[in-house]
């Protein structure tokens, strides 16, 4: 199957951004057995936070450090977002079972 032409750079963009993730999991969040974002799920408060954070960091947004850092910032949102949708699809699945 041919990739789409894309416009606006989403492939590489896209590459970036699982880069960004594995790189996670290799710094203090995937350290341990289990991640902080683990018990907030357990604990019910998954998808509140996950949301909270894409709230956090996209006010934050050019408002700290330099572009770099705003860069991280709409990086952090993509993942919260990711992360948000994951609880979704799972909350929406254990009350359709």
């Amino acid at each position: 199957m041919k990739q789409p032409e894309y416009k606006f750079n989403e492939g590489a963009l896209i590459k970036e951004f699982k880069t960004y993730i594995d790189e996670t999991y290799k710094s203090h969040y995937g350290q341990g057995k289990i991640q902080t974002s683990e018990v907030i799920i357990d604990r019910g408060n998954g998808l509140g936070f996950f949301l909270g954070n894409i709230d956090k960091y996209n006010s934050r947004y050019g408002n700290k450090g330099n572009s770099s850092d705003h860069r991280k910032d709409l990086m952090k949102v993509l993942h919260y977002a990711l992360l948000a949708l994951y609880e979704h699809d799972r909350l929406k699945d254990s009350k359709e079972s």
